[in-house]
């Protein structure tokens, strides 16, 4: 598979393959968030202050406000943590957070 994906990059743009990614990164948040309610045994329509409709719009979602996200992991007794790094950095270690809730 990983074969598959360098063929198809090395036929794209560097800038390209800079948005596939940041498009594949934003479905795979989507998908995590559903994964973590189901994790936790909450159904839509049981999460504290929202309906289930908008449960479902929100797990569909590329792209939202943080405190959108801060909102939906606190109903699911969940916080968040936001780490900064350089992106020429060779550890992650030299990351500092930005946020904590």
């Amino acid at each position: 598979m990983k074969d598959v994906i360098k063929m198809m990059e090395s036929s794209m743009s560097p800038e390209a393959v800079r948005r596939a990614h940041i498009k594949a990164e934003q479905d795979i948040m989507a998908i995590r968030l559903a994964q973590l309610r189901e994790e936790k045994n909450i159904k839509q329509s049981e999460m504290a202050n929202f309906t289930q409709s908008s449960v479902s719009k929100i797990e569909k979602r590329k792209d939202m406000k943080i405190s959108t996200l801060i909102d939906y992991l606190d109903s699911l007794g969940m916080g968040l943590e936001i780490i900064t790094y350089p992106k020429v950095a060779v550890s992650k270690k030299q990351g500092k957070v930005l946020l904590k809730v």
